[in-house]
């Protein structure tokens, strides 16, 4: 039998582990005993998430959660891919993970935890029918979300329904990246989801990491950190004292809404998300809106969702388009390994489809859309600093290093 200590092949997940929480452990868990003799690789969001906020605690934070919680080698998704729809966020950290050239499976928790369901969805999504039945509802007066609920039940029934839940959705975009690399020949693994519910306010034993969030904004420290893994503890209260966490987009209120007003109807069509007439209704709202709060609720609406509404303040905030976005990411940026991640690392050194950076300076070497792509990430994180709790700096990203769990006594589990 190999030696599980010298991983040749890996099990890739994509993720935020804002924060890293009993759940993630659990599913680390899962993964690690369905594929004993694979590393585990985590593709991971930075500065900034899909939700369209600030990550609460810092990328280096969160990728040692990760590690002593079970990952072997975390990766960076880059913000342009992180904080964008589901589609994109799915697109951009699958292809990360393919690109390493050793992740031949892929492994995602889900409501379902069933690929028999997720699977019919994610082929129907692609299929030809469905666009027109896709019009049908918008034209209805549906939201974007209930006309292709509504498409997907008249192609494959009831097996349409799996996308009223968050993880189901981002599980049926895996699958459909899979299919959009035109790498079907990749494992897929779900696993069902622990926990309270996507963005569930109920105390339970493992709590959402909505609520997690919540009391870190509230600063409910001691229920927080009951409800961690052991070292998500001790990182979350060192970056507490260290005036690190949380990061609160709401720090940054009036300079957003300064931003959003001053934008041309012509500038604001150029943000992700985009449809017609939307940038007079963000206008309006920028205009009428004195909160982050009210100018989410004034923008929304049943088709154009807070969550597409807060993605598209963000980037307005961050100065970035979406045509700044290439099809793909140009590089493979490491946040953290252990001693299997090294040999993880030793692999993809003849195997990666993309450069490995593990020094940020290393990416001025690297071509114009790897330059710009890390020129926005350094952007967004010089902005990031500015909604701590204590302010910091500009140009850290530049001076980021790889968190290393190299040690015996570093490497096992949480």
């Amino acid at each position: 039998m190999p030696d599980p200590n010298v991983p040749r092949s890996a099990a890739g997940v994509v993720c935020e582990l804002d924060p890293f929480h009993r759940g993630h452990r659990w599913l680390l868990e899962q993964i690690r005993a369905a594929c004993p003799e694979k590393g585990i690789v985590c593709v991971m969001s930075g500065g900034f998430t899909q939700r369209g906020t600030a990550a609460a605690l810092d990328r280096s934070a969160r990728a040692e959660m990760a590690l002593r919680g079970g990952a072997d080698l975390v990766l960076e998704l880059p913000l342009l891919w992180a904080a964008s729809s589901a589609e994109t966020f799915a697109r951009g950290g699958v292809g990360c993970l393919l690109d390493t050239g050793i992740v031949d499976t892929v492994a995602f928790g889900s409501e379902d935890g069933d690929l028999s369901r997720l699977t019919p969805a994610a082929r129907a999504l692609d299929s030809d029918a469905l666009q027109p039945l896709l019009r049908a509802g918008l034209e209805d007066g549906l939201s974007y979300p209930a006309a292709r609920q509504r498409a997907l039940e008249r192609l494959i029934g009831e097996r349409g329904r799996c996308l009223e839940t968050p993880n189901n959705i981002l599980g049926v975009e895996y699958l459909r990246a899979l299919r959009h690399w035109g790498r079907e020949d990749v494992t897929a693994l779900t696993f069902p989801r622990q926990g309270a519910n996507h963005d569930s306010q109920q105390e339970t034993e493992w709590p959402s990491g909505s609520l997690l969030r919540r009391w870190m904004s509230d600063g409910e420290w001691t229920r927080l950190e009951a409800a961690l893994p052991g070292s998500s503890r001790e990182i979350v209260a060192r970056e507490r004292e260290a005036g690190r966490c949380p990061a609160r987009l709401e720090a940054c209120e009036r300079g957003i809404l300064a931003r959003l007003r001053s934008m041309t109807e012509e500038e604001l069509s150029a943000l992700p998300d985009w449809a017609p007439g939307l940038e007079r209704r963000l206008a309006r709202a920028a205009g009428e809106a004195t909160t982050l709060a009210q100018l989410y609720d004034l923008a929304k609406t049943r088709r154009y969702p807070e969550a597409r509404i807060r993605r598209m303040a963000l980037w307005a905030f961050l100065g970035l388009t979406a045509d700044q976005r290439p099809k793909r990411a140009p590089y493979l940026r490491v946040l953290g390994f252990n001693r299997r991640g090294q040999t993880l690392l030793r692999e993809m050194k003849g195997r990666a489809r993309l450069p490995v950076v593990l020094r940020s300076g290393q990416i001025r070497q690297l071509g114009q859309d790897a330059q710009a792509v890390f020129q926005a990430e350094c952007r967004g994180e010089d902005l990031r600093q500015l909604c701590l709790p204590r302010p910091g700096p500009g140009g850290l990203e530049w001076l980021r290093t790889p968190v290393c769990l190299t040690s015996p006594d570093s490497a096992g589990w949480d």
